[in-house]
């Protein structure tokens, strides 16, 4: 069979951050040793991208066409929708290839198959979750689908969602088909982030009240062998000049001794390369933090998200804030870049945790001020997902009701303190153009 993967539109036009679609390279990988002929699509590449989607369908003239929506918004307290950008790319493959089977899966769909599909009747099938296994199962069969994890059927009584896969064997992820689409073509594109992306684990067992990552790839860390994991970083650096990478994972420094064992080899073999990750407090030390940047870390990024202890516990984060400050004293002693991200405004917000978020932004700064060694701080209201804890609160307090569609932005950020993050963003910008600028 020909099949067609397709990035749909997944980031701002007016911002140049780009990534790899590894999610549809490790995809067309497993299509391709199962026998199928595949093409690839990245839309976020192309000046003109549906005038791009329009060529290569008609060119390729695939059997089936698989659609990924990786992101359904920015975030970052934007309100600005990918939605729209996929719902356009699903009635071009359909006018135009009319005959063609539309499978659509993404992290992004994954989190509103039933009302994507329910908008979208020319999607013949979705994958929640990972489909290594599920998608070229379908494939072999679509007039007659098996029965797979994640599949998503219409049936009579509508839409049928079965449980994501959470067990696909990460020992067996190995390095990916780069020849499909060259990672060289985003080396160099972005300000900020690596382009490229590594996949080190799957699954995650915390349980932040905000947070979809459990529900998609369970709770149990899934990781790949360090050997393998370093092996296609040395591949990418030698073959395609790859110097800068970002581990995927939700948490890039559990469980214990896995990112060690992959700096490990990383400085047994001398590479000469950079990378980063999110991390989680908790687990850092003198001994590990020394490590991860022998190794080639360049920026440490934190999301501890509670400025306060009431935040962190209203975000179910398993933190304390000592963790915070600890971690923090940490990195401002090595000469890595930090970054943090915190969440404002949120449930059980008062006077008190308010004012210990100020003083925690003030604090961050003075610890990191002697090197001048942190990159920023990112302020956001919680994004309200489908399924979290975030979504019920919100729906119990009434600051949505039961018609809000989710698909689009929508915010948690009640009054009082609406304006909070205003002011913390005042806070963080003058302590950080002062700090650049060797302004005491």
């Amino acid at each position: 069979m020909r099949v067609m993967l397709v990035q749909s539109i997944s980031v701002e036009s007016s911002v140049n951050e780009r990534v790899y679609p590894i999610g549809i390279v490790a995809l067309a990988g497993v299509l391709r040793r199962a026998g199928h002929e595949v093409g690839i699509l990245d839309m976020n590449m192309s000046s003109d991208p549906f005038s791009a989607l329009k060529k290569l369908l008609l060119e390729f003239a695939p059997d089936a066409v698989g659609l990924s929506l990786r992101n359904i918004d920015p975030l970052g307290n934007k309100t600005t929708s990918f939605a729209p950008h996929f719902i356009t790319a699903v009635k071009v493959v359909a006018d135009l290839l009319p005959d063609a089977w539309i499978i659509a899966g993404g992290t992004g769909f994954s989190l509103f198959p039933e009302r994507l599909m329910r908008e979208l009747p020319e999607i013949d099938f979705g994958i929640v979750g990972e489909a290594e296994e599920s998608l070229p199962a379908l494939l072999s069969s679509p007039g007659n689908p098996p029965a797979v994890k994640g599949l998503c059927v219409r049936k009579k009584s509508g839409i049928s969602v079965a449980a994501p896969s959470a067990d696909f064997d990460m020992a067996e992820y190995g390095t990916h088909d780069y020849s499909l689409l060259q990672p060289s073509l985003y080396q160099g594109i972005n300000s900020y982030v690596p382009a490229v992306g590594i996949e080190t684990k799957r699954g995650c067992p915390y349980s932040c009240a905000y947070c979809v990552y459990p529900a998609l790839q369970g709770r149990r860390p899934r990781c790949r062998p360090p050997q393998k994991v370093v092996d296609e970083m040395e591949f990418l650096h030698k073959e395609y000049g790859i110097e800068s990478f970002h581990f995927t994972d939700p948490v890039a420094n559990i469980p214990e001794n896995h990112l060690e064992d992959i700096c490990d080899e990383i400085i047994l073999r001398k590479l000469k390369i950079k990378w980063d990750g999110f991390m989680r407090e908790d687990r850092l030390n003198e001994k590990n933090i020394a490590l991860f940047e022998k190794a080639g870390c360049e920026c440490f990024s934190f999301s501890p998200d509670g400025l306060s202890g009431k935040a962190l516990e209203a975000l179910n984060k398993g933190l304390s804030y000592s963790d915070i400050l600890k971690a923090s004293k940490l990195a401002s002693k090595t000469d890595v870049i930090s970054v943090y991200h915190f969440m404002v405004n949120v449930p059980g917000e008062t006077a008190g945790s308010r004012s210990q978020a100020l003083r925690t932004i003030e604090t961050i700064y003075n610890m990191h001020s002697a090197k001048r060694n942190l990159g920023t701080v990112v302020l956001n209201n919680i994004r309200i997902l489908p399924g979290t804890r975030i979504e019920g609160l919100a729906r119990a307090e009434g600051a949505i009701g039961a018609d809000t569609d989710l698909l689009y932005p929508v915010y948690y950020n009640p009054r009082p303190f609406d304006a909070m993050r205003h002011e913390l963003e005042t806070l963080h910008h003058c302590r950080n153009t002062f700090m650049w600028q060797g302004i005491l």
